[in-house]
């Protein structure tokens, strides 16, 4: 099966990379001694929607999260492991951190300094590191996933908590380089009370038992993930296997109690991952699976699904609709681990990418399947002709697609307007061409980060003509272009007495997606 060759190392390997990762901060290489003096590392990644996010001087290899969980407290008691590469002498550096107790900071084996300034920790090892340099960092410290904070990724559970980063929380939950471009390697250690399952990213490569009643789960991550894709969980979980098209295993995790009525929803997956692959190739991950995670709280989250790399987060009532209310939408979901997570966004303006091909893949399973949009419409052809003539309207609202800021990122123009783009694309250039530079697009960016850019180099070399002019007018123009074989589709003209009721003022509002 094409997907056992997937797998980077053999079981025995897997686990003793793991078992060397839990051991601690001297599983990590040293750093060594520096006779330059070194300079302070910049705080930010340089992305133009979150400028405070990230942090230069050096890149993220490896992170190992430990987690203890106590029932009684609901408290987490962490230590984050991180494997850092140098690339500038450093005096100091900065992970992205808030809402953390952190108690100690060792840097190669060596007690740091280390202080917390607004969302950054700002860390002063013994000596200075060197450019090259392969160090090791260990952060101890305690958090409380019920603690308010101006934005966080803990998703307080009646049993526990789950973990929503995206875009820029992941740093409530663990010390990170908290921004797409920085992929690492993820292994994970969740020590739970008896009756209490730990999940996260990955496979799971070890069951420890405990004294005092409590269980170590460790996960191992065979493809490079960014922060914000990461996911923690913790509750009364039933893992429920089955398999998926070409030997893919497929993992759901979810509350024992509602195991049977959840059923006929994740029945699902295997039919959807097998349309998907008809179209964008293989999936990119070692399992996929869902986590409608143990909240009935409609405030828990402010979105209904979130695609955390291998295990799409829900809200578990969402999934117990029917299939022609969830499918399309599961759709949407599923096509991130292609478009998101396979390849992320090297830039949050570019967001588009993701939710506007999610939108895209979703919308053309819902209408195959002859199920009516939110709208009434059955045919990609006429959802289109609508979003078109609101084209102007949102680009005055929200700019133009791939010009996003903090506010807009998650409104409709980056979701349909998104899928509008494609859809002009495809209008342009035909099917079979378009087909072609999604895939090259998918395998030429595989576990890395893509730029808008990037997106039209790729349509450039794949249709053998300049795209750039075509798309950047889509992409970045204020006023809608005509759209390619449909001379008669007009666009509205803008009203400016009023917002348009796509247009959200909430900081993150992710359901926004024409596929609910």
């Amino acid at each position: 099966m094409r997907y056992r060759t997937r797998v980077t190392a053999p079981a025995a390997a897997l686990l003793g990379t793991a078992a060397a990762l839990t051991a601690g901060p001297s599983a990590f290489a040293q750093a060594p001694a520096v006779g330059r003096a070194g300079t302070p590392g910049g705080e930010s990644a340089g992305d133009s929607v979150f400028p405070e996010l990230g942090n230069a001087g050096y890149q993220v290899t490896r992170y190992h999260l430990d987690f203890s969980y106590d029932a009684a407290t609901r408290l987490v008691d962490a230590t984050a492991a991180l494997s850092l590469r140098i690339t500038q002498d450093l005096s100091r550096f900065s992970l992205d951190a808030l809402g953390l107790d952190v108690r100690s900071v060792k840097v190669g084996g060596r007690t740091a300094v280390f202080e917390q300034v607004g969302e950054k920790l700002r860390v002063t090892p013994a000596a200075p590191l060197p450019e090259k340099a392969q160090v090791s960092v260990c952060v101890e410290y305690s958090a409380d996933p019920r603690r308010s904070l101006p934005h966080t990724a803990w998703v307080a559970t009646v049993d526990g908590f789950a973990v929503a980063g995206q875009p820029n929380s992941s740093h409530t939950v663990f010390p990170c380089n908290d921004h797409p471009t920085d992929k690492a390697d993820f292994t994970f250690r969740i020590t739970v009370p008896n009756g209490l399952r730990g999940v996260a990213n990955g496979t799971l490569v070890r069951t420890e038992n405990l004294d005092g009643d409590r269980t170590a789960y460790t996960y191992f991550s065979r493809f490079p993930m960014a922060t914000e894709l990461v996911q923690i969980s913790v509750g009364d979980y039933t893992v429920k296997e089955r398999q998926g098209p070409n030997g893919l295993p497929l993992r759901d995790v979810v509350p024992t109690a509602r195991a049977a009525a959840l059923e006929p929803a994740l029945a699902l997956t295997p039919g959807q991952l097998q349309w998907l692959e008809q179209r964008l190739g293989a999936f990119p991950f070692e399992t996929y699976g869902l986590l409608p995670c143990n909240s009935d709280d409609p405030n828990a989250f402010d979105f209904t699904g979130l695609e955390t790399q291998t295990l799409t987060l829900y809200k578990p009532n969402f999934l117990l609709q029917e299939e022609k209310k969830i499918g399309s939408h599961m759709m949407h979901e599923l096509v991130h681990s292609w478009f998101g997570n396979s390849v992320s966004p090297a830039n949050w303006a570019d967001l588009w990418l993701n939710e506007g091909h999610a939108d895209f893949y979703g919308l053309l399973y819902r209408y195959e399947r002859g199920w009516t949009d939110s709208l009434g419409l059955t045919t990609m052809e006429a959802r289109m002709k609508d979003t078109y003539a609101r084209g102007d309207q949102w680009r005055h609202d929200s700019g133009p697609v791939a010009a996003p800021n903090a506010v807009n990122l998650f409104d409709s123009q980056r979701y349909l307007g998104g899928v509008l783009v494609l859809y002009a694309l495809r209008e342009a250039l035909g099917e079979d061409v378009f087909q072609r530079i999604e895939r090259t697009f998918l395998e030429r960016h595989r576990n890395s980060a893509a730029t808008t850019d990037d997106y039209i180099a790729v349509a450039t070399e794949v249709s053998g003509q300049d795209q750039s002019g075509f798309l950047r007018d889509w992409l970045y123009g204020t006023k809608t272009p005509r759209m390619p074989g449909h001379p008669d589709w007009a666009v509205t003209p803008v009203n400016t007495a009023f917002a348009a009721p796509h247009s959200r003022t909430r900081g993150h509002y992710h359901d926004a997606s024409a596929t609910l």
